[in-house]
């Protein structure tokens, strides 16, 4: 997959982008990224990248401008056409569906907006908009990183192991990721518990699934009512103390 990224701070990528599992996902050639800076494509002699709103009101809007000429520039690099995102508030939110979903394009075009937001009009070149939360950042490059790392686990070869991204947290079962331990046993007066050491698969795989159910009623009881839960689940949760809603 290539990935192009379009922001007017290239340099906060470098060692996000080119480090660790991406790195090596990079250096096998499973994942290209290609980082453009908006302020190259600027027709205004002090490159600026922004003006004030129309309207009034606080902060600075980027220019339609710039964006539109990088975002053509960059498109016209290869023959395969870019699914466009645009990392906004207003978009739809961040979740494992959406990241293997993107997981399948063969190219990306990422722009990562700053200041007030962007241009109403630049949206005519986007695909889609993407929240990673109910909050507000200073800028779109934090979340373009958190959205790259998110989907690049579904891409074949990039995890070491194929089963990786459908144990953890959000994946699979929509239940939170059960505790895990290693070495040593003991550890400062904590003791790993005994059923992860008996060998014992099929009880590890029960302790593992009731350890999830617990951590996401008591951390996340939002996605536990979206979660498959069985007759057993249930009155395991209620059990142990936690109602659910019918």
């Amino acid at each position: 997959m290539r990935i192009d990224i379009l922001t007017i701070f290239p340099e906060m990528f470098g060692e996000t982008i080119h480090s660790s599992i991406l790195g090596r996902a990079e250096e096998k050639g499973i994942l290209e990224f290609f980082t453009h800076n908006i302020r190259d494509y600027s027709q205004n002699k002090h490159r600026n990248t922004d003006d004030y709103p129309y309207g009034g009101g606080a902060g600075m809007v980027m220019l339609a401008q710039p964006i539109f000429d990088c975002v053509e520039a960059v498109s016209a690099q290869s023959e395969v056409k870019p699914r466009c995102i645009y990392m906004g508030p207003r978009g739809k939110r961040l979740s494992t569906e959406v990241a293997k979903e993107l997981a399948l394009e063969e190219r990306l075009l990422i722009l990562a907006g700053h200041y007030e937001g962007i241009d109403e009009r630049v949206m005519s070149l986007m695909d889609d908009e993407i929240s990673i939360g109910d909050y507000v950042l200073t800028g779109g490059e934090l979340p373009a990183m958190v959205l790259i790392d998110c989907l690049s686990r579904f891409i074949p070869g990039v995890l070491g192991s194929g089963e990786s991204a459908e144990e953890e947290s959000f994946s699979g079962s929509g239940l939170l990721e059960y505790p895990q331990y290693t070495r040593p046993a003991s550890f400062r007066g904590m003791d790993v518990p005994e059923v992860l050491l008996n060998g014992n698969h099929a009880e590890i795989e029960k302790w593992r699934h009731h350890q999830a159910l617990l951590t996401t009623a008591k951390n996340r009881p939002d996605i536990l009512k979206k979660a498959l839960l069985s007759e057993k689940d249930a009155a395991f949760l209620r059990d142990s103390g936690f109602e659910l809603e019918k």
